[in-house]
């Protein structure tokens, strides 16, 4: 009974992520232009980018490579998901992995059908959807849609520091989307609270 409540948790977890995060991804593509920016607070602003790469805009690698190294991701971290609902951990831990899961999945949608289902976003152009095939881009080619900016403040670097010395700087200037959220929450909490539980999980696997 109580790793059907676990797989309960977990489906729910990722479904409710999945929701939120395509669901806000489709109005931000579908209602601003490239770099368009609606002012929610001063530290907190929905800036609508779009990247390539990884979660908070690292690219690493081409994007048919980033599409399929997330697919293969997702495929391991679904396997290590259904195994320690078997086990019967705890659910906290329960959520954390399908809080990684559930973002993951959720950037693989941009990647996997993005390209395909709309028009190109531009600086001056709102995407809207197109036939399945006449998109932007390929399949597996489209890109991640990101939109929260979190600037909580600025400053400049003190003259003494080389290098950067009278730069200015911004704290917090990655741009996100609920995805990555997702993802650095379930992997935070782990480091936090789960770093034992994980340890253990993959003593196992050897």
């Amino acid at each position: 009974m109580q790793t059907h409540s676990k797989s309960i948790a977990a489906i729910v977890v990722i479904a409710v992520v999945l929701l939120i995060d395509q669901a806000l991804k489709i109005w931000v593509k579908t209602n601003m232009t490239i770099e368009q920016v609606i002012t929610i607070t001063d530290w907190c602003k929905i800036r609508f980018v779009e990247n390539n790469g990884m979660a908070f805009g690292i690219e690493i690698g081409g994007k048919l490579f980033l599409s399929l190294f997330r697919i293969v991701a997702v495929f391991f971290i679904g396997h290590y998901l259904w195994k320690i609902v078997r086990q019967n951990l705890s659910t906290g831990y329960v959520v954390c992995i399908a809080l990684i899961m559930a973002g993951a999945l959720g950037n693989i949608i941009d990647g996997v059908f993005y390209g395909a289902i709309f028009s190109e976003s531009t600086y001056y152009q709102v995407a809207t959807f197109v036939p399945v095939g006449e998109g932007y881009a390929g399949w597996l080619h489209g890109k991640v849609v990101d939109m929260f900016y979190c600037p909580l403040f600025s400053g400049t670097y003190p003259d003494w520091l080389p290098m950067v010395g009278g730069d200015s700087f911004v704290f917090f200037s990655p741009i996100f989307n609920v995805a990555d959220a997702a993802i650095s929450v379930g992997v935070a909490c782990i480091l936090l609270c789960y770093m034992r539980t994980l340890s253990s999980t993959l003593n196992d696997e050897k």
